[in-house]
């Protein structure tokens, strides 16, 4: 939502000037007929607690009646398309992937979705939030952006459907769109797009870019690695024993006879680290950083994971507790099957390993019993590993994107 000062609260009997705003949603249809379908799918609904325009995840429009009085038609037809921008980017499901730390202050979310959507928006107010107030160029996504938004006395306030957190004004009973209507739309949308850059020119290239994304999509590597490790914990988690540590409850029934328990154990995992010249220490954080928020998303707890950074030899063993925590030595040739024994010697074996490597090294030439291995591949990798390995191919230009 373009930055805009908040309006003066009214009475409930302040009507909301419907024909002001629908002539702006239809400006905006016919100056940008590829969005007509999106536009129109939209919801309005009046609300004197949302600050200007604002949309939840199930495409409802919150509009403060006084916003609308004080807005020329012309930038109420920019703000329509800036909230359904919001919502056609799948803007609300990205910002559950950004990582915790970040994802807590929706208001710098919701600035960094902002300057992704509003460098495509020529129409706004002056004061819209764009890239270039924080120094960022153009046609970046918002997670490349947001972690360098400073604190901004600047607080958007866009509502759920673009940055996931819900807001009190959204308590309405109105019609929704659900998830698999939503992705219709999304795709109709991209068809409109690409049928009108052939026959009529030119869009946006932020539009133009979500349009190929959309029909010719790309596996986002954080969703595949996730579905990788949560099935790895799940087989882990089904090895189950027998364990006279906690005796069963069925011996109650039998007097003077211990009876064995099922154990059913928590994933341990292991995570190699390739630390030698080919690979950059920006990568490696980078990675890394998104590695320990695949594992918390699945379940597994800081203690349960060690991290070991390797190229010829192992320089470093420690339990993570944060990324800063990982000393990233190295700097020299490359084996990983070196980082792989020594975390399979660890006292606790672990149930999962996952190596983080550009793939020039070597790898072991038999599956280790009872554990899982993934490779996270980062960048162009020449050779594939051995079948057994489990492999994530994570692109250069994802890293620090939710792209997906």
């Amino acid at each position: 939502m373009p930055s805009q000062p908040r309006p003066k609260r009214v009475s409930a009997a302040h009507a909301l000037d419907r024909t002001k705003l629908l002539a702006a949603r239809l400006k905006a249809a016919g100056s940008q007929p590829y969005l007509a379908s999106a536009l129109y799918s939209l919801t309005v609904v009046p609300s004197h607690e949302v600050p200007t325009m604002g949309v939840d995840r199930h495409w409802r429009c919150y509009v403060n009646p006084a916003f609308v009085d004080a807005t020329p038609v012309h930038e109420l037809t920019a703000v329509w398309v800036h909230e359904v921008a919001h919502l056609l980017r799948d803007h609300h499901g990205r910002a559950m992937l950004v990582a915790p730390e970040m994802r807590y202050d929706h208001h710098r979310v919701n600035i960094a979705q902002d300057c992704e959507i509003n460098d495509d928006i020529s129409s706004l107010p002056s004061n819209a939030l764009r890239p270039a107030m924080f120094g960022l160029p153009d046609g970046q996504m918002f997670e490349q952006y947001l972690p360098h938004i400073p604190p901004t006395p600047h607080h958007p306030e866009c509502g759920s459907g673009a940055h996931g957190r819900e807001m009190p004004w959204e308590s309405s009973d109105a019609a929704r769109v659900s998830a698999v209507e939503a992705a219709a739309i999304r795709r109709q949308t991209a068809n409109e797009m690409r049928a009108h850059a052939k026959s009529r020119g030119r869009i946006p290239e932020g539009w133009r870019r979500w349009a190929d994304d959309i029909l010719e999509p790309t596996v986002d590597w954080r969703r595949a690695l996730t579905g990788a490790v949560r099935e790895a914990a799940s087989w882990a988690s089904a090895a189950v024993d027998y364990t006279y540590q906690r005796p069963s409850r069925r011996g109650t029934a039998v007097p003077r006879v211990v009876f064995p328990s099922l154990r059913r154990p928590m994933p341990r995992v292991a995570v190699v680290v390739d630390t030698s010249g080919s690979m950059g220490d920006g990568e490696l954080k980078a990675v890394l950083g998104e590695v320990a928020g695949v594992l918390r998303a699945v379940g597994i707890g800081r203690n349960r994971v060690t991290v070991l950074a390797c190229d010829a030899d192992v320089h470093a063993v420690r339990q993570a507790n944060t990324v800063g925590d990982v000393v990233l030595a190295g700097g020299g040739g490359t084996d990983m099957r070196v980082g792989i024994e020594q975390a399979l010697r660890a006292q606790e074996r672990p149930h999962i390993v996952i190596v983080l490597t550009d793939g020039y090294t070597p790898w072991p030439e038999v599956r280790p019993g009872n554990v899982r291995v993934i490779a996270g591949l980062v960048g162009d990798c020449p050779d594939a590993p051995p079948s057994w390995i489990e492999t994530v191919p994570i692109p250069l230009d994802q890293l620090g994107t939710g792209r997906t």
